[in-house]
């Protein structure tokens, strides 16, 4: 989830959300997934995903560099990097 707030939890909480979250969706195998926190200087104007296929294509080969230098957003405050994988049909867990 992105929201517009001030620098204090009590404000985040009360955000407005730009854009929802969207959960990883990787295809087989494991990928690598890095979520960065700017500070912006200015509302920043850039389209939200359309559908699932849609949202997907733009997910993939985002360049964080040229849309943080496109925003002028300068460096940034905050990142968090993880993996995630989908297992073949065949090699998932039952529960």
């Amino acid at each position: 989830m992105l929201t517009l707030c001030v620098a204090t939890l009590l404000h985040v909480l009360r955000g407005e959300e730009v854009v929802p979250y969207m959960g990883p969706k990787p295809p087989l195998g494991i990928h690598r997934y890095v979520l960065v926190l700017f500070q912006q200087k200015a509302r920043v104007l850039a389209p939200a995903p359309g559908g699932d296929t849609a949202a997907s294509a733009m997910r993939a080969r985002f360049s964080t560099r040229a849309f943080a230098e496109r925003h002028d957003l300068g460096l940034p405050v905050a990142a968090m990097y993880f993996n995630a994988q989908k297992e073949p049909a065949n090699r998932r867990r039952r529960y």
